[in-house]
C-alpha cells in the first residue's frame, strides 16, 4: 500500500453540523485534502458516518454495503415543510391514534415500498438541488423510488402525546423523515421526525465510532491507528489473490482473463483484487472477445 494515509475512520456525528463539516474537520485532523464520506446525514441527525481518508475517498461511488439502520423519534399530530421538527408547522391534529394503531401502521411500511424523496434533500432536478428550490418556495414534482424497509421495531415513549421511537433497517436511499411523515399521513394525523441516530452503515456499527471531540484529543499517530483498511468497504465482493506476474499486469491496467487464473466469477460482479501483500484494487468482471476477465476499476496503490 502507498505510504500516504488510506483508510476509513468511523465518526459518530454530532447534532447541529453537516456531513461536509465533519469532512472538513477530518481533513484537518489527518492533514490531507483527500477526504470523502459514504452517506449524508442531516444536521439534526447523529450517528455512524464512515469517512474515507486518502485514496480510500476514491471508493465512495463503488460501495457495496449500502444497508442502513436507524433509531428515530417520531411525534404524531404535526406536519412540517421539512418533515422533521425543525421545519415550519403546516398542520396540527388533536386526534391521535392509539399505540396499537401506530404499531399496525408501521407494519404497513415494511418490505419493498415506493417513497417520494422530500423537497428538502440534496437530490438534483435540472442541475439544481431540491433543497435550494424548497428554500425559494418552489416545489417540483418528484418521481417515487423503490426502497426496502427490512424491519420497523416501534417503541412507545408517550402514548398520550403521540411520541414513539422506531428502529428501522432499510436500503440505501431511504429518507427516514419521509417514512415518519408517510406513517403520519397513513394514520390521518400527520407526523414529524424529532430525532435521528444512524446506528449502522453497511458493515459498520456505532459501537466502533469516535466523536470529533475524541479524535481531537488524540495524538496524530493514535488517530492514524484507528483507520480501517479500505478492503473492509467491500466485504460483500468476492476475493482473489493474484500471482506476482498477474498482479503486476493488473496494476498496469491490463485485464486478467479468468481462464488464466482458474476463476469463474459472474460477469459484472465486483472483485477484491489482492496480491501477496494484500488488497490493492477493486475490480469488476467484464466480457471481452477473448473471454471473461477481471479488470481493476479502482487502484488503492501508487
Amino acid at each position: 500500500m502507498e505510504k500516504e494515509l488510506c483508510g476509513v475512520i468511523l465518526v459518530n456525528k454530532h447534532k447541529g453540523v453537516t456531513s461536509h463539516d465533519i469532512v472538513f474537520k477530518i481533513r484537518r485532523l489527518f492533514n490531507t485534502k483527500k477526504v470523502g464520506h459514504t452517506g449524508t446525514l442531516d444536521p439534526l441527525a447523529t450517528g455512524v458516518l464512515p469517512v474515507l481518508v486518502g485514496r480510500a475517498a476514491k471508493a465512495a461511488e463503488y460501495l457495496l454495503s449500502e444497508n442502513k439502520e436507524y433509531i428515530a423519534s417520531i411525534k404524531l399530530g404535526i406536519t412540517t415543510d421539512t418533515e422533521d421538527i425543525t421545519g415550519k408547522i403546516l398542520t396540527k391534529s388533536d386526534t391521535l391514534p392509539n399505540k396499537n394503531e401506530f404499531f399496525d401502521a408501521c407494519l404497513h411500511f415494511t418490505g419493498e415500498i415506493d417513497q417520494v424523496p422530500p423537497m428538502y434533500s440534496a437530490l438534483k432536478v435540472n442541475g439544481e438541488k431540491l433543497v435550494d428550490l424548497a428554500r425559494k418556495g418552489i416545489e417540483v414534482e418528484r418521481q417515487s423510488r423503490k426502497i426496502n424497509v427490512y424491519s420497523i421495531e416501534p417503541k412507545t415513549i408517550n402514548e398520550q402525546e403521540g411520541e414513539y421511537e422506531i428502529k428501522v433497517a432499510c436500503s440505501k436511499g431511504t429518507y427516514i423523515r419521509t417514512l415518519c411523515a408517510d406513517i403520519g399521513a397513513y394514520l390521518g394525523c400527520g407526523a414529524v421526525m424529532t430525532e435521528l441516530k444512524r446506528t449502522k452503515s453497511g458493515a459498520f456499527d456505532i459501537a466502533d465510532t469516535h466523536t470529533i471531540s475524541e479524535l481531537e484529543e488524540m495524538d496524530f499517530d493514535t488517530r492514524c491507528s484507528l483507520l480501517i483498511p479500505v478492503e473492509q468497504l467491500f466485504t460483500e465482493a468476492e476475493r482473489v489473490v493474484l500471482p506476482d506476474f498477474y498482479a503486476r499486469l493488473c496494476k498496469s491496467g491490463c485485464e486478467i482473463y479468468q481462464k488464466k487464473i482458474k476463476t469463474d466469477f459472474p460477469t459484472d460482479s465486483f472483485i477484491r483484487i489482492c496480491d501477496k501483500n494484500g488488497f490493492f484494487a477493486l475490480g469488476q468482471v467484464r466480457d471481452y472477445p477473448e473471454g471473461s476477465a477481471i479488470k481493476a476499476i479502482k487502484l488503492f496503490v501508487i
